[in-house]
């Protein structure tokens, strides 16, 4: 487990550092791109900061405090809205169009040279303002950028002054309108009330009482009068009839009148007991010394009989008084219970009448309550409205500012380094992403999906000769190294020696085709094997110009029969066992030379005659010719100059060859400048090669010259 991690995380590293690799090559390709565009951007930075108009600012910072609560309430219940959202209100107002209008207008800008080009001189001091709340309190910073610091401070000011003045004319404005608007409710409610006490008046009236009140209502304190009296006569006729009742008993039981306690009692009557018991007294005497006819005695019996029977009336009276006044509070305990009936029944009749009368009166209450609040906050308004309550003040007005603002000479320089710089890699980047030519052997893997057989670096020389014949006359250069890779890379494929006969082509002309046909046949040759290079190209021949040949007998004339045997047209180089077959003329119709069956008896006897034959193919998009030829070879080498050929019309090229039933070898990475432009993406190989072709780099291209030159003198006949 341990080594399959470890494998993991190289394999990661290993994959990073390729990406980033990657990353460096684009870099280095598009090297003068960035610098352009680095350039370019650095340098619009700095004139930008050369032509820009200094810009001053001039700050204030102001304090928005809520609004006062008792303003707009009604019951308790706040007319406004939450404290955040009436700052963020006051933060639109303070660049609100109307507040911009009243300072252009103040300051006369639309006189003034910045804003009277502007179509819409509000909208454009409007672009100039900032309102900057301060973090975690209740300040706001407005700040104002103009060219002029004076006029910059100017405005900043008079923007904060309008702000509060309209503020307050706002405050002063809605509280008239209120006030009216109260004044005018508490006129409606004032008529309200008048109508419904009006209602409780009109209602007392017809019901022809004055008044529902308990304290005020005569019939309820009548009622009680009559209740109270009813009481005291119900008890006293209970009592006179209790006494009217111990009275009869006390007679039913054959008492004496005289013990009884009414009668005993009475002063009047004691009185006369009194002066009977004297007169007893006297007759008492009278008897003991007078006979009953002495006239003394005679007129004391009388007068004894006399007060005994006024003692006996009398007592008889005072009993007859007792049972009449009996009866006489009984008469007025039932007189007054009559009367106490009528008033309930008067009292429950109004208690009906007063249902109405306390809701007309509940109503009326109501409306005076509702209208002594009307006023109550009708005079709060209109005195919060005299007094002027702002909820705005200045904190710090703005000051002259002396240093500009913009541009920001270092921001700009430093935004101008990184810009550029991050321009010239977006650009340099989206150029390699838009850029699919082909380009490494990782892009004939992925994209092409045949095999890499091998390098070409650039031929530093405009001479045919020196580039078709480089392995020859520069054996040690790093040409001549990539043509023997190329050629070990074949040899070591499978079933190599199946491959005798190789097909040479290329998607478009001016790749290197002919180039490495010549000397991937030079470099066959220099191992021994006996190699035949022959110029399948009927349109545009080279290979008698690489040779310096000029005989006009070549491939065409063995296809038109002109030479009957291929000793007749082949030619001989200074190469150790390497032979040449040019075209010869440009015959009219080479498709139909190519594809007939004389082109098939000639590969057939240089089969038999050479160990190694190739065949120089015209371009596969421009004609048909080198399908024809691939499919008698036994195999094709397909080359493609690097960075030149777009990966898609490469594929297609490919594809064409494939659909026909040929076997591709591989592809040549051809035109390589190890030493120049494209050295950021195959340096390890240059410097490779430079390493092992080191120790032969004197006298070399002394010696390849002299080769060359010796070469032209041969054929010239010199």
């Amino acid at each position: 487990m341990e080594i399959e991690n470890l494998q993991s995380s190289n394999t990661a590293t290993q994959e990073d550092t390729i990406n980033l690799r990657h990353y460096w090559h684009v870099v280095l390709e598009r090297r003068w791109l960035i610098i352009t565009a680095f350039i370019s951007v650095f340098v619009l930075s700095l004139i930008y900061l050369f032509k820009a108009t200094p810009i001053f600012q001039a700050t204030v910072t102001m304090q928005i405090d809520p609004e006062s609560d008792n303003i707009l309430r009604i019951d308790g219940l706040a007319m406004g809205r939450q404290e955040q959202d009436y700052l963020q209100t006051q933060y639109k107002n303070l660049v609100s169009r109307t507040l911009i209008e009243s300072v252009v207008n103040k300051l006369k800008l639309r006189e003034d040279e910045l804003y009277s080009k502007s179509l819409d001189p509000a909208k454009a001091l409007a672009n100039d303002i900032q309102v900057v709340p301060v973090r975690l309190s209740r300040l706001v910073n407005i700040k104002v950028e103009n060219p002029d610091p004076k006029k910059a401070q100017l405005i900043a000011n008079t923007l904060v002054t309008n702000f509060i003045e309209m503020n307050v004319t706002q405050k002063m404005d809605a509280s008239k309108v209120v006030v009216k608007r109260l004044e005018d409710e508490a006129t409606s409610q004032r008529v309200v009330l008048e109508n419904a006490e009006g209602e409780i008046q009109k209602y007392s009236k017809i019901h022809k009482t004055f008044s529902f009140e308990e304290g005020e209502n005569i019939i309820l304190q009548a009622l009680k009068q009559v209740q109270e009296r009813y009481t005291l006569a119900h008890s006293t006729a209970v009592a006179a009839q209790r006494v009217v009742d111990e009275v009869n008993l006390f007679l039913q039981a054959s008492n004496s009148i005289y013990t009884l306690p009414q009668v005993a009692n009475n002063p009047s009557l004691q009185k006369v007991k009194e002066e009977l018991a004297l007169v007893e007294a006297t007759f008492a005497e009278l008897k003991k010394t007078y006979g009953r006819n002495h006239p003394d005695y005679i007129r004391a019996q009388e007068k004894l009989t006399s007060l005994r029977q006024s003692v006996e009336e009398q007592a008889k009276v005072l009993i007859s008084s007792i049972r009449i006044a009996a009866q006489i509070a009984r008469a007025e305990e039932e007189s007054l219970q009559r009367l106490v009936t009528e008033q309930l029944q008067r009292q429950g009749e109004l208690k009906d009448l007063r249902i109405q009368y306390d809701f007309l009166k509940r109503d009326a209450l109501t409306k005076n309550t509702l209208y002594g609040l009307i006023l109550t906050k009708m005079k709060e308004t209109d005195l919060t409205g005299r007094l002027k309550i702002n909820n705005m003040r200045f904190v710090d007005a703005a000051d002259l500012p002396f240093s500009p603002i913009k541009p920001r000479k270092i921001l700009t320089i430093m935004l101008g380094l990184v810009g550029g710089l991050a321009v010239a890699l977006g650009l340099a980047f989206f150029v390699n992403y838009l850029d699919d030519s082909i380009k490494s052997q990782d892009d004939v893997e992925t994209y092409l999906r045949l095999p890499f057989l091998g390098y070409i670096p650039n031929i530093k020389t405009n001479s045919v000769v020196e580039r078709d014949l480089q392995s020859h006359l520069h054996p040690q250069s790093n040409a001549a190294e990539g043509f023997r890779t190329i050629r070990a890379t074949i040899s070591l494929t499978h079933k190599a020696d199946k491959f005798r006969t190789l097909a040479v082509t290329s998607t478009i002309p001016s790749e290197g085709k002919s180039l490495v046909a010549s000397n991937l046949a030079i470099v066959t040759a220099q191992t021994g094997i006996k190699t035949l290079l022959v110029d399948a190209d009927l349109r545009r021949p080279s290979v008698h110009k690489a040779y310096q040949l000029h005989s006009p007998s070549g491939l065409s004339s063995y296809l038109t029969e002109e030479v009957d045997q291929i000793e007749k047209i082949v030619h001989k180089t200074e190469v150790p066992n390497l032979d040449v077959i040019c075209c010869g003329s440009v015959p009219s119709t080479p498709s139909e030379l190519i594809g007939s069956k004389r082109m098939m008896d000639f590969l057939e006897a240089a089969r038999s005659r050479y160990d190694r034959v190739i065949l120089d193919c015209p371009p596969i998009s421009a004609v048909s010719d080198p399908l024809i030829i691939a499919a008698m070879s036994d195999g094709v080498v397909f080359v493609t100059k690097f960075n030149k050929i777009r990966r898609e019309h490469a594929r297609k090229s490919i594809q064409r060859v494939q659909n026909a039933g040929i076997h591709i070898l591989g592809v040549v990475l051809n035109d390589i400048d190890f030493e120049g432009k494209d050295s950021y993406y195959y340096s390890y190989y240059y410097y490779q090669n430079r390493y092992y072709a080191s120790h032969y780099k004197t006298g070399s291209g002394e010696r390849g010259k002299d080769k060359a030159s010796d070469l032209t003198k041969v054929r010239n006949g010199d």
